[in-house]
């Protein structure tokens, strides 16, 4: 964070960014104003779509002294409210993981050209975007560090398998070409315990640099200030403290 006799800035803006197979798609970018260079964290939203969330954390992350993109993975399906949206993708099954892990990689190298850029990205993304933040980080290239924000999904049933989904997550752990931190409320059913003592068994297993936590009384989207039905304070707090310290000792 800056002294208190520094220069603060940051500027936020909707722009278009190429993601899978090339399509122009949204992204909100958020960025420190000066000559930086600057870490930089690509932000992978949730299955409740490209919500205000994750705007705000995005200007968050840019307050911080991170390059900060968060792409619309629902550019495709068309535009209005993001709840509508939403429901549209639900409709249609979802997205297909390929089609997440390219507007990823279109959004990690878009950042990586900034001149800005100090030439490091972390991916973060919570629920569904947790899992697609872990696909990212074994199939895609680029990823200095990624932190899983209770990724349900990256333990999969062979009948949970479609065709938009067709790998589970974990089977990937042996490409996983950085370290991780996952954050996890102990009474979450999606993943559960025992679905991230799996995950967190697998990276043992392949000799990856991980940093699991688990916290008590809490459960699914812990971290959701909006949501008080789900929102913990206690273990929010200590659970941003882990993403700021961890980004900033694998970014810097």
């Amino acid at each position: 964070m800056p002294n208190t006799d520094e220069y603060e800035g940051i500027i936020a803006e909707t722009t278009v960014i190429r993601g899978h197979n090339g399509d122009a798609i949204h992204a909100y970018f958020a960025r420190p104003l000066g000559a930086g260079p600057f870490p930089a964290v690509v932000l992978v939203h949730h299955m409740p779509g490209w919500s205000d969330w994750y705007k705000e954390i995005t200007r968050n992350f840019a307050a911080h002294g991170y390059l900060t993109l968060t792409p619309d993975l629902y550019c495709r399906t068309g535009h209005g409210q993001w709840g509508d949206v939403t429901a549209r993708v639900r409709a249609e099954g979802g997205v297909s993981d390929d089609q997440v892990v390219g507007d990823a990689q279109g959004a990690i190298d878009f950042l990586r050209s900034l001149p800005t850029s100090n030439g490091k990205v972390g991916v973060m993304g919570s629920c569904s975007g947790g899992r697609h933040a872990y696909l990212v980080a074994t199939r895609g290239t680029g990823v200095d560090a990624v932190i899983d924000l209770w990724g349900g999904g990256v333990v999969m049933k062979p009948e949970d398998l479609t065709e938009k989904r067709p790998v589970a997550p974990i089977d990937y752990t042996p490409q996983l070409q950085c370290p991780i931190l996952g954050l996890f409320g102990l009474e979450d059913r999606a993943p559960t315990a025992e679905q991230v003592d799996q995950h967190e068994a697998a990276l043992k297993a392949a000799g990856k640099e991980y940093e699991f936590h688990r916290y008590e009384g809490a459960a699914h989207g812990f971290m959701y200030h909006h949501a008080p039905q789900a929102y913990r304070a206690a273990a929010a707090v200590d659970a941003w403290s882990k993403v700021w310290d961890f980004f900033g000792r694998k970014l810097a």
